[in-house]
Order: C-alpha cells, then sequence, then structure tokens
C-alpha cells in the first residue's frame, strides 16, 4: 500500500473518484485528515477524509471510492 503525503495535496487540484468522475477541487486541508472541496454546484463547500486518496498524480488526486460513494458520504459545510 502506498503512503500519501498530505503535503502534496495542491490548492485547486482536480479530485477525481475512481469511476473516473470529477467530484471537485481542492479547497485546501482541514487538518490532516480532510479536505475541503471548493463550493460545489449546491453552493457548500463538502468535507471528505484523506483516507480515500489512492494516489497523488500532479494536479490531480485520485480517490478510492466512486462519485456516488463520495457523494452519498461527504459532509456539507
Amino acid at each position: 500500500m502506498t503512503t500519501i503525503n498530505t503535503l502534496d495535496i495542491k490548492h485547486h487540484s482536480e479530485v477525481i473518484a475512481s469511476c473516473g468522475t470529477k467530484v471537485g477541487n481542492v479547497d485546501h486541508l482541514e487538518g490532516s485528515n480532510q479536505i475541503k472541496l471548493t463550493k460545489h454546484g449546491d453552493g457548500h463547500h463538502h468535507l471528505i477524509p484523506t483516507s480515500w486518496v489512492s494516489e497523488i498524480k500532479g494536479e490531480k488526486i485520485m480517490l478510492s471510492k466512486d462519485s456516488h460513494e463520495v457523494k452519498d458520504s461527504w459532509t456539507k459545510i
């Protein structure tokens, strides 16, 4: 299993679900274990745990969850 360095998560990077669907962009890290996404189409920010990150490819954050799992489980703030 690859260890993810959260310092490699950059502002405005695209966040891509395992199915290939873009689910948002990074606003910033909330502490060391959550990513705050920029406001979504519903006008809210969303939080996802960094534990969902499977890989960081340059400006793309790849998740281990598909888009339905992400949207069903993220925290709206």
